[in-house]
């Protein structure tokens, strides 16, 4: 490895962990931030637009933030409400589902009983039915306690105040921030360079505005046919979904197993009403893979839901809600370097040398 390599690795490596120190070292204050930069990141396209057309840009990165904060508003409004009201029925019906659940299960235990001729099931089902109004008690005390917590009201206050301020300023200066850090790229490696972040900005940019409003859709839409359907809380299920759907595939899952254990203990059992509940899913994920998503996100993004997944756990367990809030760029980003490296790799002398040495091995019992 020559030594120029040697010092651009030594380099790049330095600056991922000073990277990665600084997040950990400032993650209690930097989700404001990082969630302004991501409204910025989102609206910067738009605000672009209305420049070009003559608006001065602080002005059109106002009317943008305005607009967006509107819009987010109205949802909050229509989706608020109802979802609130669900959520504290399903709190207070907790303890008695648990118990229809329970009774439910206890036909099963006593079969798989008499067939293991497993005495401990009894143990079992007798310690299920005197502790699951303590579990969910308990649960229920947890929800209440974080929902009325005065930290959690603050740190919402202080991201409700703080984001919006980022995200203007952010888009207010983005032209000259980008003209900045593009003065600091090596000039040798300044194509590259550039070239390597046009393709992060892709799959960052398709994967965030598609699968954002892929999730709203298929959020809003499985809210309202679950309510039609008269699944019980098949609102609250419903918006759940879209908003676990950021992850492909994963918001649906969830949404089709608990709306189909709900729709299993509110109807006693019947087949047809749980059918036709997880028909609901099955259409929405058809709807999804051959309408929504070919044409919100399109087939260059290439993130996979299984590396989102990773993604969004390892970055919420090392950096709590900072660490999934760049998961996503992250792991974009990660996947279009490890790429390049690949590329270079078989490019090189050294893929070469290997490929033509393993060719030129006879093989066993050859000759």
């Amino acid at each position: 490895m020559s030594v120029s390599v040697k010092t651009q690795a030594m380099f790049w490596g330095g600056a991922l962990a000073l990277f990665f120190a600084f997040v950990w070292m400032f993650k209690p204050v930097l989700t404001p931030f990082i969630l302004g930069i991501a409204i910025a990141y989102l609206l910067e396209p738009l605000v672009r637009l209305l420049h070009k057309i003559g608006i001065k840009r602080w002005l059109a990165s106002l009317i943008m933030l305005i607009l967006f904060f509107v819009l987010l508003s109205l949802i909050i409004a229509f989706v608020g409400p109802p979802a609130y009201r669900e959520l504290s029925e399903l709190i207070r019906e907790i303890p008695e589902y648990s118990k229809a659940l329970i009774s439910m299960s206890i036909p099963y235990i006593e079969m798989m009983q008499a067939k293991l001729g497993f005495n401990g099931m009894d143990q079992f089902k007798t310690l299920l039915q005197d502790n699951s109004d303590k579990i969910f008690k308990t649960g229920t005390g947890v929800l209440a306690g974080l929902a009325t917590g005065g930290q959690l009201f603050m740190s919402f206050v202080t991201i409700m105040i703080l984001s919006p301020i980022v995200a203007f300023f952010m888009m207010r200066e983005w032209p000259k921030a980008t003209a900045y850090v593009e003065g600091l790229y090596p000039e040798r490696h300044a194509a590259t360079i550039k070239d390597l972040l046009k393709k992060i900005d892709v799959k960052i940019a398709g994967f965030v505005r598609g699968q954002l409003m892929v999730a709203f859709v298929l959020g809003l839409v499985y809210a309202i046919v679950l309510s039609i359907a008269g699944l019980n809380y098949g609102f609250l299920i419903g918006i759940g979904a879209g908003l676990v759907g950021i992850i492909p595939l994963v918001g649906s899952t969830l949404g089709l197993i608990v709306s189909v254990v709900v729709a299993w203990l509110q109807s006693g059992g019947e087949l047809s009403f749980v059918g036709m509940i997880a028909a609901i899913f099955v259409v929405g994920q058809i709807l999804e893979g051959n309408v929504l998503s070919p044409k919100l996100i399109g087939d260059s993004v290439g993130l996979h839901p299984l590396w989102i997944l990773f993604a969004l756990m390892a970055g919420g367990s090392l950096y709590g809600i900072a660490g999934m809030l760049l998961a996503v760029p992250v792991t974009a980003s990660a996947g279009v370097l490890i790429g390049y490296a690949i590329e270079q790799y078989k490019e090189s002398k050294l893929y070469r040398d290997t490929r033509s040495v393993a060719k030129s091995v006879p093989e066993k019992g050859s000759g």
